[in-house]
């Protein structure tokens, strides 16, 4: 009997060039299918909920695999056993939290309603959050770029935040929630949830918005450039050491 599961993880990217398999480069993809096969035996082929970049976290990533189960065995049981094996073998940047069957149409990327992201700004030094925050020291009006995250929830067509020469058919998404709060002295988060995002597009977001608290860009210039249409017009893209993938949602009638 054929199994399909899902597999929940977590990652440090630093060492890694994204989620998605590359020729020449280590990802985080191939680690996780070089594993699982190792430990079951056949080749197994991980289909991941979105993709990561290079650098880019995830406190919470979801893939799916199929997997062919004995006469008898326990599909559960299976998935538990799963972790506690295949987290022996992987480095320490890769976890997997746990590993559970699904539906047989069950798809870890096309499934989800909603994925979220968070992304870290520190305006002192700080050696202990170097790798997992930017540093901007110059004092940035975070009251005005929350205004600035309210004009998102007024568009669906966000390709000014996107990379350009993409293979998607569409730059429509829906966001959900956009917010900075502050998390202490030192640090700010920007949280951002979506049905789906595209690529380099909170990196960009956060980019433009950095914008909006330095004062080169007001409310009126950040609606502009989403009207826009035109990447080029937009921030930059922000450093992605400081952003983590933290949750994806699916309806719960996909689990077994």
């Amino acid at each position: 009997m054929t199994m399909r599961y899902f597999i929940y993880l977590s990652y440090d990217g630093t060492d890694y060039h994204g989620w998605q398999i590359q020729p020449n480069a280590n990802s985080v993809q191939q680690t996780l299918n070089q594993a699982l096969t190792t430990i079951l035996r056949t080749e197994v082929m991980v289909t991941g909920a979105g993709r990561t970049d290079t650098g880019v976290h995830a406190r919470l990533m979801v893939g799916h695999f199929d997997l062919e189960l004995q006469e008898g065995e326990d599909a559960r049981q299976k998935g538990l056993a799963i972790k506690e094996r295949v987290n022996s073998l992987l480095p320490w940047d890769i976890a997997v939290q746990k590993v559970v069957p699904v539906r047989d149409n069950a798809n870890a990327r096309f499934d989800a309603t909603s994925r979220t992201y968070k992304y870290y700004i520190c305006k002192e030094k700080d050696p202990f959050s170097r790798r997992y925050a930017c540093q901007i020291r110059a004092k940035l009006d975070y009251p005005l770029m929350n205004k600035a995250c309210e004009t998102l929830f007024q568009y669906t067509d966000f390709t000014s935040f996107s990379k350009l020469h993409t293979d998607v058919k569409t730059n429509n998404c829906t966001i959900m929630h956009a917010e900075w709060t502050q998390q202490d002295d030192n640090t700010w988060v920007f949280t951002i949830k979506a049905n789906r995002f595209l690529r380099n597009m909170v990196r960009a977001i956060v980019g433009t918005l950095v914008d909006v608290g330095l004062h080169k860009t007001d409310l009126e210039g950040f609606r502009r450039i989403i009207e826009g249409k035109d990447r080029c017009i937009a921030g930059q893209s922000m450093p992605g050491n400081a952003l983590f993938l933290t949750d994806i949602e699916y309806p719960k009638e996909l689990f077994i």
